[in-house]
């Protein structure tokens, strides 16, 4: 199956829409009258369909087990046609479309073999999704474009030429995919007043987001968060306490990171983790999301 360790849990809700057609009036008044021979068709039909939201994974290969934590079921009829609409909720790390569509299907398969009995002309129409929201394609704001992001590695073997930077290039990598303009990866000692001059220069220069990675731990020389706090006008710690989480859920260690957040004018500076490894995780916790900031704080430095 598909990776998915590295999504957000986020609550996911989709629902799909299947059709069965019926070719007479006395088919549909059986249904509604609840007359039909097999039983309820509408209450046998949403047992089945709720079975078979839950037990879509064992159907399908590729599709991950999933904590289905709501289904419901939703009957109209129009002339002679059955319409289903299937709703299916989790909160989860990948969505729940292909769930709301078998639910549909079984549903519609049911009614076909409640109904064949008594009617030879019965079609099933239609299986479609509806509608679908979590996830990150849902947080994705709609924001300016040209938001201009500058990379910082904090780093003395980096700086000195010993150690080849990754970390810098995942981040630069992960900005792109979301839309911003990475214009500078620029290299660094752990020195408190050359992190301070780098955001200094950034706000000077327009740029609207920060992202410094290395420094963060304990380590004598890890001196990034205490460089960044005294230049913050306003602090987010809701974004570093968002990384640590998603870093916890991947190794105990996480809780040892002293990344920080905050805003700088009207510029977010971010400092994470110096592992290649931490700083992906860390760039997937938060954004796209973290994008949103620059629509409460007016849609970005080039409005």
């Amino acid at each position: 199956m598909i990776d998915i360790t590295h999504k957000p849990t986020t609550l996911r809700e989709a629902t799909a829409q299947a059709v069965v057609r019926v070719s007479a009036q006395a088919t549909m008044d059986a249904v509604l009258q609840r007359t039909v021979p097999k039983g309820d068709v509408f209450e046998m039909a949403r047992a089945a369909g709720l079975l078979g939201v839950k037990r879509t994974p064992d159907l399908l290969p590729d599709c991950h087990p999933i904590p289905i934590e709501h289904a419901r079921v939703d009957y109209r009829t129009e002339g002679l046609d059955i319409i289903i609409e299937m709703t299916v909720r989790t909160i989860y790390r990948t969505g729940v479309e292909v769930e709301a569509m078998h639910g549909a299907s079984v549903v519609a398969l049911t009614m076909y073999d409640m109904l064949k009995p008594i009617d030879k002309g019965i079609e099933v129409l239609h299986l479609r999704l509806l509608a679908k929201k979590g996830g990150k394609s849902s947080f994705t704001d709609r924001h300016r474009g040209g938001l201009r992001a500058l990379v910082v590695i904090c780093s003395d073997t980096v700086a000195a030429g010993r150690k080849e930077d990754k970390a810098g290039k995942a981040i630069s990598e992960r900005l792109r995919a979301a839309g911003v303009d990475v214009v500078g990866e620029v290299v660094i000692p752990d020195e408190k007043d050359r992190i301070q001059a780098e955001v200094r220069r950034a706000v000077d220069g327009a740029v609207d987001l920060v992202l410094f990675t290395g420094g963060t731990g304990l380590s004598v020389r890890d001196v990034t968060p205490e460089a960044l706090l005294p230049l913050f006008d306003r602090e987010i710690p809701g974004v570093a306490e968002a990384v640590r989480a998603h870093g916890q859920q991947r190794t105990p260690y996480a809780m040892l990171s002293r990344g920080v957040a905050g805003v700088v004018g009207r510029t977010i500076v971010l400092a994470l983790p110096g592992s290649t490894r931490g700083a992906v995780e860390s760039m997937d916790a938060v954004f796209p999301a973290l994008l949103h900031a620059f629509l409460i704080m007016g849609g970005g430095r080039h409005d």
